[in-house]
């Protein structure tokens, strides 16, 4: 099946928005008076996430004032079953400090199913993107896309796993599975963020898994993992950015990294394990 011709507009129109936020993001990176604030939840933003966002709701307004917006700064607009799905940086810890590991992303559900999403990293001169039914790619612009494919590996043991935190895993009382995980994949590294799930789409990481994350966090990596031949579903097994948490593989390792993580009734030593567990692993 080929992708509708107005899933195909849509995607053109999220690249312009990401385009925009590229701009604004770009120009804000590394600069001395960058503002930053910290949130409620300890979490840190910054005046290019909010100028971000706010440009991206502006051009929404105008090219799709039907449709509702979903961000990470920004209170909930409009009540349409089309909803766009953003997160101005994902990464503003990497942001703030200089770290060029950082992305805009930007997605449409449609319902309770993501249609199309784009992931811009402009720092690392990176693009991703798909479509229902139209693939996943991935380039510096929409008509210079490289096809994306995931990996054809089978075995955990043979995996590469990339993850964000240790921490994380600790606190969500799954520390001790998420050792394991760490224990049996053949590989592992901590790239983070929207990074880990872009590679996996790509076929050069085999899984990609965090506990806690929001839906603006996952929304545009869930349709690229799955239009590049992937699964992407919560920590229980879900699919789609339903949380908790996320989980992303080639397909063929998912069931048994569902079943390394699944939850156990003696957590009480979790912290002590990982420990433990991150200490034996074979760089």
């Amino acid at each position: 099946m080929a992708a509708s011709r107005e899933l195909i507009d849509d995607l053109r129109l999220a690249h312009l928005l990401a385009d925009h936020a590229d701009a604004i993001t770009m120009e804000r990176f590394r600069s001395a008076d960058l503002k930053t604030s910290q949130k409620s939840d300890a979490s840190v933003v910054s005046d290019a996430d909010t100028a971000a966002e706010e440009a991206i709701r502006s051009m929404l307004s105008s090219a799709r004032p039907r449709d509702s917006v979903h961000g990470e700064e920004m209170a909930d607009s409009g009540w349409g079953p089309r909803r766009w799905i953003i997160d101005p940086i994902d990464g503003t810890a990497n942001y703030v400090r200089g770290v060029p590991v950082w992305a805009t992303l930007i997605a449409l559900m449609n319902g309770e199913t993501v249609e199309a999403g784009v992931v811009s990293a402009p720092a690392l001169s990176r693009r991703w993107w798909a479509c229902t039914d139209g693939g996943a790619f991935t380039g510096r612009t929409l008509l210079q896309g490289q096809p994306m494919n995931v990996s054809s590996v089978t075995d955990v043991s043979d995996a590469f796993l990339s993850y964000s935190s240790l921490h994380g895993w600790v606190d969500s009382g799954r520390g001790r599975q998420f050792g394991e995980l760490l224990r049996t994949s053949a590989r592992t590294r901590a790239f983070g963020d929207f990074w880990s799930y872009m590679m996996v789409a790509e076929g050069v990481v085999d899984i990609a898994c965090e506990p806690s994350l929001a839906l603006h966090d996952m929304a545009a990596l869930d349709i690229i993992v799955r239009e590049a031949g992937g699964l992407f579903t919560s920590i229980d097994g879900v699919d789609g950015p339903v949380g908790p948490g996320a989980v992303a593989t080639n397909g063929f390792l998912h069931d048994d990294v569902l079943d390394i993580l699944a939850p156990i009734e003696d957590n009480l030593e979790d912290s002590l394990i990982i420990r433990r567990e991150a200490l034996t692993i074979d760089e």
